[in-house]
C-alpha cells in the first residue's frame, strides 16, 4: 500500500484544473469505482456550458464500500472559463495551491478569496498544500482550445512552477476522439491520432508528453471494463510518483538548511 515520504502526511492532494465539462469530476467518479467495484457518481458530473462544480471539493477515495481512506484526495474546482469575471479565477488558485481553502468553500467568479473569509486556514500545514496538479484536458476539444483559456492555463502553469509543484496532463475522451479506441480502449497506445492529440497538448500547455495521460472515464458504461481500470489506475499511480517527487524535493529544501544553519 502506498504511503506518502513525509511522515506529517498520510494523503496526497491531487488539484483538478479545466475547462468546464472537460471531465474532472467524472475522472474522480471513475477511479472511485474502480476501487469500490462497481460504477458510482458522488461528484456531481454532466454537460452543461457553465461549471456545475461551484464549490472547492475534496474527494477521498475508499477501498470498497467499508475500506479504509485510500492515500490521495482529488480536489476538484470550478472549470476555467475563457471569459474574465466567470469561471475560477486564477487568485483562487493561488490559495488552493497553498492550501487555504476549506473543503466546500463556495467560488465567487467576481472576486478571489480574502483572508477574512470565514474558515480560511491562515497558516495551512503541508498535509493542506497540493502536492500535485492534473490538468484535465478534452481529446475532442485540444485542437479548437480558445487562445484565452490558453493564457489563463499558461498563468496558472507558471504560478505552479514557481511553487515546484509538479504538473501532468489527463487526456480525457480518448474514445470519443479516436474510432480505433471507441472500439477497443486498450488500442490508445496504438492510435496515431491520439499520440497527435498528445504532443499538441503537450504543447499548447508546456507539459513534456510523458506527462501527458490518456484516460477514458466511465460515463454511460455500468460495468466496469478492465481497459478503462488501466488507463485510470496508470494515471493514479503517476500522480503518486509524481507527489513523491516533491516531498523529496521539500525534504532536501529543509535538510539544506539545516546543514547552513
Amino acid at each position: 500500500m502506498y504511503k506518502p515520504t513525509v511522515s506529517s502526511v498520510s494523503q496526497v492532494r491531487v488539484l483538478l484544473i479545466g475547462p468546464v465539462g472537460a471531465g474532472k469530476s467524472s475522472f474522480f467518479n471513475s477511479v472511485n469505482s474502480v476501487f469500490r467495484g462497481h460504477v458510482t457518481s458522488q461528484a456531481i458530473a454532466g454537460c452543461s456550458a457553465t461549471s456545475l462544480t461551484t464549490q472547492f471539493r475534496t474527494y477521498s477515495l475508499k477501498a470498497g464500500r467499508e475500506g479504509k481512506p485510500l492515500p490521495i484526495i482529488f480536489c476538484d474546482t470550478m472549470g476555467l472559463e475563457e471569459s474574465t469575471g466567470a469561471g475560477l479565477d486564477i487568485d483562487d488558485i493561488s490559495s488552493i495551491l497553498k492550501g487555504h481553502l476549506p473543503d466546500r468553500y463556495q467560488f465567487n467568479p467576481s472576486a478571489a478569496l480574502h483572508s477574512e473569509v470565514h474558515s480560511y486556514r491562515k497558516s495551512p500545514a503541508l498535509k493542506d498544500k497540493i502536492h500535485c496538479v492534473a490538468y484535465v484536458s478534452d481529446a475532442c476539444k485540444v485542437s479548437i482550445m480558445p487562445k484565452k483559456l490558453e493564457e489563463k492555463l499558461d498563468a496558472i502553469r507558471r504560478k505552479v512552477n514557481l511553487m515546484g509543484i509538479p504538473q501532468l496532463v489527463l487526456l480525457t475522451k480518448v474514445d470519443e476522439a479516436c474510432p480505433l479506441v471507441t472500439e477497443d480502449v486498450s488500442n490508445v497506445y496504438k492510435s496515431s491520432y491520439i499520440k497527435e492529440m498528445m504532443q499538441e497538448v503537450s504543447a499548447r500547455l508546456g507539459v513534456p508528453v510523458s506527462c501527458v495521460i490518456p484516460v477514458k472515464n466511465y460515463s454511460e458504461e455500468l460495468e466496469l471494463d478492465q481497459n478503462c481500470d488501466i488507463l485510470l489506475l496508470s494515471a493514479v499511480i503517476q500522480m503518486l510518483r509524481f507527489a513523491d517527487n516533491y516531498f523529496d524535493e521539500i525534504s532536501d529544501r529543509f535538510s539544506d538548511i539545516e546543514i547552513k544553519a
